[in-house]
């Protein structure tokens, strides 16, 4: 398999299964789908395996904490891994170590040595595998796919996770009765084979290059981004106010079923069912909706129907209309995620990318995790059907917030990385050996000549420029007037290193950087002054 090219076919920008046209996607997101659906089966085969060896209420519980844990633990150190190494070479040591740790844990449960201690150990590591992987494999999908379908991929991944779901837990109940638990087990195992052998069929990829970075300057490079970026901020704030309450319906759902419908665990299995054919038809729908209406009024009325699904399910009797509306609540919930995801993905340049992605998957997980606690918590006092129904209200009144805290727009901003002449500057090789390195603290000053008559639309474009320099690196960053000379406005922003700096000219810098950056300096005349400080440190031996 070889990385496509503009030479392919290019996919339809409305068709929810254009993406599928691109050979690498397809056999990616086939060899994802099947490791999701043995992630699925491994987790019911966990819980059935602790029932049967009869486990306390709460350590059948913790195998989801187990499973969800490392994603908190490790999201952001996973994000700066899939920036700096190969994507491809750590979703191979991924993937063989996860088929490594399957085996072992199916041969111990088939021999007899499995206990519930060991099996909520190896549930963290599978978890810790697939925590680590995930901004990695996301990261590549812009890589794979061109930018305009990049929200009918985020769409299909979505839809992969809601098959999953659907068909997961319905095998691994037949296998166990058929097979055992163990069985189980092994059959996930298999299936992080499939996706490896992908990925090792895969030949010609070539990462990004990238400056290296050291991991903690990387960490707090990839926050700062997401920190002082407007669009990624918004999104992710609409995601968080959304899943929140959004989680009730997965968190109670079982407890409804069998409230309101006296459904024992098929008929619970075929809520979920309801749940996974309404996100795959949802993704034939998506597509076309975010064309028309756009992604802001697709989530508001994605989020405002999935509300009203939470209600509706909630107080219903009736498992005919239970169904039905379920059907739409799974469009809603693939329509919200599948579209905050792929904003989120198109939008992120692409030396951070990566990092971006794994602070949106913390905010998903840490989300999830909050809303289910606080949606259980306030089940045990007021009882399921009233939080389930002031759940689902709390949802729509998120939806309506929309009309005043829309998503950003982000037409017109050029996300390719352009670079900027660092000019004025001799190499370092040049300097004294004392006074500078790469990890030297830097200091930017940029001295404007501005006139009177352009001094207001200046200053207020620099703030524009502000939220560029702290994307793009800045630490601290501050406008000054220069008393001596009253035409001369001073730009100062400090880099936490020398590298650091080096990189926003090289590789941080987007289109739309580049022309807020030209749009203050067509205020001011001539050509702005430039000094690079770095700073010196006091222990270090003088000559």
């Amino acid at each position: 398999m070889t990385t496509p090219t503009t030479s392919h076919p290019a996919p339809s920008t409305t068709s929810a299964l254009g993406p599928l046209r691109i050979k690498l996607f397809r056999a990616l997101w086939i060899a994802s789908l099947v490791s999701s659906i043995g992630g699925w089966m491994q987790t019911v085969g966990a819980q059935w395996f602790l029932v049967e060896h009869h486990s306390d209420t709460a350590v059948v519980a913790l195998i989801q904490t187990a499973s969800a844990a490392p994603f908190l633990l490790l999201g952001l150190p996973a994000g700066v891994l899939g920036e700096f190494v190969n994507r491809r070479s750590l979703l191979i040591a991924v993937q063989a170590s996860l088929v490594a740790v399957g085996v072992v844990l199916s041969v111990m449960t088939w021999t007899g040595g499995m206990t519930p201690n060991l099996l909520l150990a190896f549930t963290f590591l599978l978890g810790a595998g697939s925590a680590i992987q995930g901004p990695a494999y996301q990261a590549l999908v812009p890589e794979i796919v061109p930018r305009d379908v990049i929200p009918s991929a985020a769409a299909l991944s979505s839809i992969g996770v809601n098959i999953a779901r659907s068909i997961g837990p319905a095998l691994a109940g037949i296998v166990i009765a058929g097979f055992g638990i163990p069985f189980v087990f092994a059959l996930n195992a298999l299936s992080f084979a499939v996706f490896l052998v992908v990925l090792l069929a895969w030949r010609g990829y070539s990462p990004p290059a990238h400056r290296p970075e050291p991991f903690i300057e990387a960490t707090r490079a990839g926050v700062r981004y997401v920190w002082n970026s407007g669009v990624v901020r918004r999104v992710l704030g609409r995601l968080a106010l959304f899943i929140v309450p959004a989680s009730a319906l997965w968190a109670l759902l079982p407890l409804v079923a069998s409230a309101q419908l006296w459904l024992d665990s098929n008929g619970y299995g075929l809520l979920l069912g309801a749940l996974g054919v309404g996100s795959v038809g949802g993704a034939f729908v998506v597509p076309r909706a975010r064309a028309k209406l756009g992604a802001n009024i697709t989530v508001l009325i994605a989020s405002a129907a999935f509300g009203a699904v939470m209600v509706i399910s909630a107080i219903s009797t009736s498992i005919i209309l239970t169904l039905l509306v379920l059907v739409v609540g799974g469009i809603g919930w693939i329509a919200v995620i599948a579209s905050l995801n792929g904003s989120v993905q198109a939008f992120l340049p692409a030396w951070v990318r990566s990092r971006g992605l794994s602070v949106y998957q913390l905010v998903l997980f840490g989300a999830t995790a909050a809303g289910s606690a606080i949606a259980g918590a306030a089940a045990q006092s007021t009882g399921v059907i009233p939080t389930s129904v002031g759940a689902g209200v709390v949802v729509m009144a998120v939806a309506a917030s929309q009309l005043l805290w829309p998503l950003l727009s982000t037409a017109g901003k050029e996300r390719g990385v352009v670079t900027i002449p660092l000019t004025d500057v001799p190499p370092v090789d040049d300097l004294p050996p004392l006074s500078i390195s790469d990890d030297a603290q830097t200091l930017v000053l940029v001295r404007y000549t501005v006139s009177t008559d352009d001094r207001v639309a200046f200053v207020a474009q620099m703030q524009r420029v502000r939220r560029t320099r702290l994307r793009t690196g800045a630490r601290q960053w501050e406008l000054y007037d220069d008393r001596e000379t009253p035409a001369v406005i001073v730009e100062a922003f400090s880099v936490g290193s020398w590298r650091e700096h080096l990189s926003q000219h090289e590789e941080r810098t987007t289109g739309f950087d580049r022309e807020e950056l030209d749009k203050a300096r067509a205020l001011s005349t001539g050509i702005p002054a430039v000094q690079h400080l770095t700073q010196i440190d006091p222990s270090a031996p003088t000559a």
